[in-house]
């Protein structure tokens, strides 16, 4: 197993700090453990936690500070008015499909001449594809919306201007150091760009250029808010920060799909057995592989039409058709997955590379992206999967907490046909034959570049607790601090020196349950899953530390909370 670090985030050491720690947890009236949490979020006063705790959608920004927005609802507003058709065009993935869904959903709601479009993964690939243009001009289109993708579609654009499209640019990803001659170019992450939050989603661009539209015309923008559970699903799949406006989204789209849910979500979270979504992690693990399955396996307009379903029988043959894609990705991953460890295994330059790039003709092109996060759960380093498609070797990156892969792909830009993404994520492709001289040259830029701590697996712990501190309302207040991803996480919390209550018990040959007490504490209940190798050190009887979330158990009609152990390390001053 790798052995992980435990790294500490910042505690308030400095009297100020102390000062407003304590005066936050006094005006609240919570414990100072609650106050410390909030101070590493960064809410430091009664008002900032009032807007913390209460999310308001008027905190939201004004979509025209966003650079171009005037000039994307001018040309939206021509198109509308001269009842142009109307090409929605997005990427394969959820922040694509999602965007699309919100897009077209709303513009089709105020009698727009509208469709989509969404390229086929296989055939076409990622982005704006000239197969989507040759499409749009044969069907008659003059104004395509690119949404979750585009930025980079520099020479696409600029041709498909020439032949009579106009363009309105919706994405979210890095631009390269041209813009794309489009008629808008919305993209917070422009230099130029003044919008004061960067981090948003394909979908939540494609929501602000909506919010400008609404306000540009003085229209009621209750419809368009019956759409954030579609931004809240993007966010949570995207892994972008949930701070700022994306909280305030994630708050109001989590509310939304519980109240009002459409019926292709309702169905969707039938058939991943979810009755009640309170947490992103939930839309992470449950819903997001679903609906990314459809263009894994076959084609995302099947993700499309479920979340665009107005009735439960129209949406419960959609779901139970990307359910089987997402076995059928399972069961790819799966086997991706062992071919590829058993390639760095049997390799020893690959095992001992800071880098990992594997390439295959046959492996499947959907699942390329997850293969290389399981990759990384054996080899934690920087990690690349491709395969064969439309001859060329494509496939996806994933890095390691604090490294770039986004920038070290960069810097091997004249090996690559194509190339785009964000730190931690990214995608590619390039000729077969320049696969070996990328390899070198990505790990050369990866070993110059990488630390050694990059190199080891980290847990970031909030603070450490006793568990005495822990009850009932402590759980209801942290609640509160939901919804929690990127920037906002799910708190972590060390407790030392524990003793076993009981005997340990293994679940299923590799989980481990077992109840702990720290001093003369009440026993707490652990679920450690994957981590069985600790049952025989622990049965020698020595104190231990752990770090764990603190989360409630429902089983039988009875709740509980209980301790999920994210690692287990001897006691300072003992040793198994």
């Amino acid at each position: 197993m790798l052995e992980k670090q435990w790294r500490f985030k910042p505690l308030p050491l400095a009297s100020e700090e102390l000062h407003i720690r304590d005066e936050l947890a006094r005006q609240i009236g919570i414990s100072e453990a609650l106050a410390t949490l909030l101070w590493q979020r960064q809410v430091g006063s009664f008002d900032q936690a009032r807007s913390f705790f209460r999310p308001q959608l008027a905190d939201l920004h004004d979509p025209f500070e966003m650079k171009d927005m005037d000039r994307a609802v001018e040309r939206l507003t021509t198109a509308l008015e001269m009842g142009e058709k109307i090409l929605v065009y997005g990427d394969y993935d959820v922040d694509g499909t999602t965007a699309v869904t919100l897009m077209y959903g709303f513009l089709k709601g105020i009698g727009a001449d509208v469709a989509f479009y969404i390229p086929d993964r296989y055939r076409e690939g990622y982005g704006l594809q000239p197969a989507g243009l040759a499409y749009a001009r044969e069907q008659g289109f003059s104004l395509l919306i690119t949404l979750d993708c585009g930025i980079k579609s520099v020479d696409l654009i600029a041709e498909g201007s020439q032949q009579g499209l106009s363009f309105i640019v919706c994405d979210h990803h890095r631009p390269g150091p041209v813009l794309p001659p489009a008629a808008a170019v919305l993209d917070p992450k422009r230099s130029d760009c003044p919008y004061p939050f960067k981090e948003l989603t394909g979908c939540g661009v494609g929501f602000k250029l909506l919010q400008g539209l609404c306000r540009h015309h003085g229209w009621d923008e209750a419809p368009l808010l019956e759409a954030l559970d579609l931004v809240m699903v993007s966010i949570a799949a995207d892994i972008v920060p949930v701070t700022g406006e994306n909280r305030i989204l994630c708050h109001y789209g989590l509310q939304q799909i519980n109240r009002h849910q459409r019926p292709g979500l309702r169905a969707l979270c039938e058939v991943a057995g979810l009755k009640q979504l309170s947490e992103l992690s939930q839309v992470v693990f449950g819903l997001a592989p679903r609906i990314n399955a459809a263009g894994r396996i076959k084609h995302a307009h099947d993700a499309v039409q479920l979340m665009l379903s107005e009735n439960d029988a129209e949406a419960a043959a959609f779901a139970a058709a990307v359910n089987t894609h997402n076995l059928s990705r399972r069961e790819f991953d799966s086997r991706m997955t062992r071919e590829a460890l058993d390639m760095i295994a049997t390799d020893e330059a690959l095992t001992a590379a800071r880098s990992t790039v594997l390439f295959r003709e046959d492996w499947n092109k959907g699942v390329v992206g997850i293969v290389a996060s399981r990759c990384i759960e054996h080899y934690y380093r920087p990690t690349i999967i491709l395969t064969l498609s439309n001859e060329k070797a494509a496939g996806s990156a994933r890095s390691v907490a604090g490294f770039d892969v986004y920038e070290a792909i960069e810097a091997c830009a004249d090996l690559l046909e194509q190339f785009g993404g964000h730190m931690y994520a990214a995608g590619l492709s390039l000729l077969p034959e320049n696969v070996p001289a990328f390899r070198q040259r990505f790990e050369e830029v990866v070993s110059r570049n990488i630390r050694p701590e990059h190199l080891t697996p980290v847990i970031d712990i909030d603070l450490e607790l006793d568990l005495s501190e822990i009850n009932e309302k402590f759980y209801r207040i942290l609640l509160q601090m939901s919804p929690f991803g990127p920037e906002n996480m799910t708190p972590v919390f060390v407790s030392r020196r524990l003793k076993l209550y009981g005997t340990p018990r293994v679940l299923k040959e590799k989980h481990l349950r077992l109840d702990v007490r720290q001093g003369s504490s009440a026993a707490f209940p652990c679920i450690g899953f994957g981590m069985a190798h600790h049952y025989e050190a622990l049965l020698a009887g020595q104190p231990f530390d752990i770090c764990y979330q603190l989360e409630m158990n429902e089983f039988q009609g009875r709740r509980n909370l209980q301790l999920h152990l994210k690692d287990l390390k001897p006691a300072h001053d003992s040793a198994y």
